[in-house]
């Protein structure tokens, strides 16, 4: 079979497998697939660098399916080319227990490398994965030895460049000039409700040029496997921008009643349609789940590939070693990202002579104590690094002359922060931290859930956490905030009441590298250090709950449980309770997440269920207390807006002081008894 017969077999081969695999689930979105075939073949078969055999090879180009609703054209391609997927996988498309979900999670199927479906979050992935790449070759490569030399391909669609994420992710990404960046836009015309003239008539061509980037449109030449391949060798070719291939293409091609409708997008086309349709492409029309023995000949041929490309990396960096030892010894600990025995050289807990200390200053001095020792840290803030103290010390700004930067000033762009931070932990060799004022998360919101369903341990800094952070006003404090972050599984949220609860909640978001994302949501008022002589220690917050300051009795008449900021209004009330004749516990509760870990024996050591007075003090959303404090206690907390004022005064207005918690205590043993 000469080469185009057989190019053409394979592209119709990845087509009828979305058919088929659509129409089996009754489910699914086959149009995009049918589609982008012929661009998914020459990237795959003439472009990329991959090893199917090991889908985590350090040095492979990265592939990401931004428009996430084309799983099957992924599922398709990684199955011909030989990764750890069956036929009959492509059978369990979208069924219970397959690796083959509506949408691409990178934690169940082999070779996918992030979770995409929600538009606009991949062409983020795939910008920080980018800056990842660029980052790390910067700091390890040699010219002897490129160690770090691998693109990243992106496939994106209409939706993914009208959600708000793409224009942030591509503004960055021209602005830094990533290189090895290369999006193909897939421009169908066609979205849900209709033809996207509906909606959607920007020009995407001078959009990108305006972001920096280098534009190449193919214009109508969906089916040009040569044209494509050019464009993609020009696109590798271009070292200093990023790169979009635009491709007119239509969606469904070849199916007779369906093509370029928007029946074709997120619908089965129906077994009459399909059979149809293979009489188009000349493909057998009853045979379903075809692939050809030559077709998989030709397509594993990826497996010699990636081998051998794999094994010349691995003498290229076994010679590294030896030659470029502690570059080699940096790179593989940042690959690790396990902590140095003496990482934590540098840090110094904090006493009582320091006075009052804002927790977000804290983590300044943590980052800038371990700079040094946490080789695989990166990070910044989105434009706010005075205010969040985000900031390393005497080190460069990531930027296109100094990709080795270790702070990451996003700009004004919350999500596509929160989005390209996955990317680069997603790619692997950087630990990044990411900062901004915690009611800003409502903008990062889609990406930090994204984080959390990859269970990927990023690291949030969310400051001003409160009212507390006063003049600023409702506008800029957060209410609802802990609670809705509570809610999103696999997030731990810490929330420290101290300077030194502060330095061992970075040390736990440093410890977690495989449970989620970690969210340190800190203050920007000054907060008393607690005299650690009197009360428990902070290296207690590990446990999310522990009793900080216990009652002078056998038991407690009351517990008082509080977080943050509000743990020494509740010791203060404690003193003022006890002088009264009660005898209260108090309980620093930095973390739900990390309390419920621990075995029940200890939950029930911090909080007895035969103690039923209860009060919990934070300054948010009283949502969700009832959880600790049963139906017999009370919350203190906000559930309106707040005001702008100094927080002196916007905590004494809304209840937030020792005189109201100590009358709030007393009523409610009342109430108890």
């Amino acid at each position: 079979m000469d080469q185009k017969k057989l190019a053409d077999e394979c592209i119709t081969t990845i087509r009828c497998l979305a058919m088929d695999a659509v129409q089996n689930a009754n489910s699914g979105h086959p149009g995009t697939p049918m589609a982008l075939a012929p661009a998914a073949f020459v990237l795959w078969n003439d472009i990329m660098k991959y090893n199917p055999d090991n889908p985590k090879w350090v040095d492979r180009d990265r592939f990401v399916l931004s428009n996430g609703h084309a799983s099957m054209l992924q599922y398709a391609m990684l199955y011909i080319t030989g990764y750890d997927i069956s036929i009959e996988d492509i059978k369990q498309f979208r069924q219970w227990d397959s690796i083959t979900p509506g949408h691409p999670e990178n934690y169940l199927t082999p070779g996918v490398e992030t979770t995409t479906g929600p538009l606009g979050q991949g062409f983020m992935n795939a910008v920080g994965m980018a800056m990842a790449e660029a980052h790390l070759s910067a700091r390890f490569n040699t010219k002897k030895f490129p160690v770090v030399d691998h693109h990243t391909y992106v496939f994106t669609s209409d939706g993914d460049f009208m959600e708000g994420a793409s224009h942030e992710a591509a503004s960055l990404a021209g602005h830094i000039g990533l290189g090895k960046l290369v999006c193909l836009y897939d421009d169908n015309h066609i979205s849900i409700e209709g033809e996207t003239e509906l909606t959607y008539s920007d020009d995407k061509k001078k959009r990108f040029e305006a972001y920096h980037w280098h534009v190449i449109d193919l214009g109508e030449k969906a089916n040009d496997i040569q044209a494509i391949r050019a464009a993609f060798e020009e696109a590798k070719k271009v070292t200093d921008k990023p790169s979009l291939i635009i491709l007119r293409t239509h969606i469904a091609y070849g199916a007779p009643n369906k093509q370029d409708t928007k029946e074709a997008h997120g619908s089965a086309l129906g077994e009459e349609e399909v059979a149809k349709t293979k009489e188009f492409y000349g493909w057998p029309g009853k045979e379903t789940f075809r692939v050809p023995d030559d077709v998989l000949i030709h397509m594993r041929k990826a497996l010699d590939r990636g081998r051998n490309a794999q094994k010349q990396w691995q003498n290229m960096f076994s010679e590294y070693k030896k030659e470029e030892h502690q570059l080699a010894d940096v790179f593989q600990e940042s690959l690790d990202q396990d902590l140095r025995e003496d990482w934590d050289k540098n840090i110094q807990m904090y006493g009582t002579g320091d006075g009052k200390v804002a927790t977000r200053n804290v983590s300044s001095g943590f980052v800038n104590a371990v700079k040094g020792t946490v080789p695989w840290l990166i990070g910044g803030s989105a434009d706010l690094a005075p205010s969040t103290k985000t900031l390393m010390d005497d080190m460069p700004y990531m930027s296109r002359d100094t990709y080795e930067g270790k702070n990451i000033d996003w700009g004004v762009r919350e999500l596509a922060m929160c989005g390209t931070a996955s990317g680069i932990m997603l790619h692997g060799g950087l630990r990044p931290y990411v900062s901004t004022f915690f009611i800003f998360t409502d903008y990062a919101r889609p990406a930090i859930r994204l984080a959390a369903l990859m269970k990927l341990p990023v690291i949030y800094v969310m400051t001003h956490d409160s009212i507390g952070l006063g003049e600023d006003g409702p506008t800029h404090q957060p209410i609802e905030h802990l609670a809705s972050m509570r809610a999103m599984p696999n997030m731990t949220v810490i929330r420290p009441a101290d300077a030194n609860e502060a330095l061992m909640a970075w040390e736990i978001a440093l410890k977690r590298k495989k449970e989620g994302p970690t969210m340190l949501v800190l203050t920007r008022q000054k907060l008393p250090v607690f005299n650690r002589e009197n009360l428990a220690s902070a290296s207690e917050v590990d446990k999310g709950a522990y009793v900080i300051s216990p009652e002078i009795g056998d038991s407690p008449d009351l517990i008082i449980i509080a977080s943050g900021s509000e743990v020494h209004l509740a010791l203060e009330a404690q003193t003022e309770l006890n002088g009264e004749g009660v005898d209260a516990r108090v309980v620093s509760m930095p973390s739900w997440e990390l309390f419920e870990e621990q075995d029940r024996s200890y939950r029930e050591k911090v909080l007895p269920s035969d103690i039923t007075s209860r009060i919990a003090i934070e300054a948010g959303s009283s949502f969700g207390w009832e959880k600790w404090i049963g139906t017999h206690g009370k919350v203190i907390g906000i559930d309106h807006f707040g005001a702008s004022a100094p927080y002196e005064e916007n905590f004494k207005h809304f209840g937030f002081t020792v005189n109201n918690i100590v009358r709030q205590a007393q009523s409610q043993l009342v109430q108890v008894s």
